[in-house]
């Protein structure tokens, strides 16, 4: 059972990430759309689905949205109603800021901590206005169901610019997250740079690691490596040159991605760090999503 691993501080937790219809999706779609997901979900080797939580993240930058900001149907709503029948535990990310409290306890009430865990993340800008604040968020689980386990997000390419995003973590271990789910993964070497400081820091102040889990994304088209580079996944320029080149970027963007997860899993494995991986497609292109059951399936060997 997925929560038993996170609490054992497992290695080896694999998840898969999609993102609900959008609103207004009429409700013959919106069935269709899950019972084509649950049906490929159902043949993967998988311990848990994430469900996204899509907030427009316009303020974080300036630069047009390669793909345009649609509203998607709440994740909790779309797990409960539609993906019921799959008997795996789900992952309900929450985008704090566009809560109020009373829809936050609401869902916090609801969600079952033998079936569901959730992450919380934050605005995706200092200038981004908010209903609820992380810490109100983080004080409000605890009060209305602290069985439920709480994940975090963590971004290894802020590591680079910043130095502590290992810092960041610990703080919010100490408010209760028990595991994380990276930004998508294209720099190996920031996420190395992330799990040193972030295994020497539990070494010297003697606190456990939690396992972090690392997203895996394929990149099937230019327009998918503009729209991740948007998302703020950082990708080295040797290899933006090469996916560019490519004959078949989506298969070259495959291969990379679980070269990735080798050297990251050999890497935490001779530390003794807990790490898994969540393999998601930022597009919704068959070509991508196929690609990415293809990526899941060879990082789950």
């Amino acid at each position: 059972m997925l929560v038993d691993k996170i609490k054992n501080r497992e290695s080896g937790i694999i998840l898969y990430g999609i993102t609900p219809p959008k609103k207004g999706t009429s409700l013959e779609k919106v069935e269709e759309i899950s019972s084509r997901q649950i049906q490929r979900l159902r043949s993967l080797n998988i311990d848990g689905l994430i469900l996204y939580d899509i907030q427009d993240e316009k303020s974080r930058t300036s630069e047009e949205r390669p793909f345009p900001f649609m509203e998607t149907l709440d994740p909790f709503f779309y797990s409960e109603e539609y993906l019921r029948s799959l008997s795996i535990p789900k992952i309900i990310y929450r985008s704090v800021g566009k809560y109020s409290k009373s829809e936050m306890s609401q869902f916090l009430m609801n969600a079952s901590p033998k079936n569901n865990l959730t992450v919380f993340v934050g605005a995706s800008s200092k200038s981004q206005e908010v209903s609820l604040s992380m810490n109100d968020a983080y004080k409000l689980k605890a009060e209305t169901n602290n069985e439920l386990l709480l994940g975090g997000v963590t971004i290894s390419e802020r590591h680079q610019s910043k130095g502590d995003e290992h810092i960041r973590v610990f703080n919010k271990i100490a408010q209760g997250c028990t595991f994380f789910v990276s930004q998508g993964v294209y720099d190996v070497n920031a996420s190395k740079n992330f799990l040193s400081d972030y295994y020497y820091y539990g070494q010297q102040h003697n606190i456990p690691l939690v396992p972090i889990l690392f997203t895996l994304t394929p990149c099937g088209s230019l327009k998918t490596l503009q729209f991740m580079k948007w998302l703020g996944i950082s990708i080295p320029k040797w290899l933006e040159n090469e996916l560019i080149h490519s004959n078949d970027i989506l298969q070259k963007s495959v291969n990379f991605s679980e070269q990735s997860w080798l050297e990251l899993k050999s890497f935490a494995d001779e530390k003794g760090i807990p790490i898994g991986c969540n393999i998601e497609s930022v597009a919704i292109r068959k070509v991508e999503v196929d690609a990415s059951i293809e990526l899941l399936r060879r990082v789950s060997k």
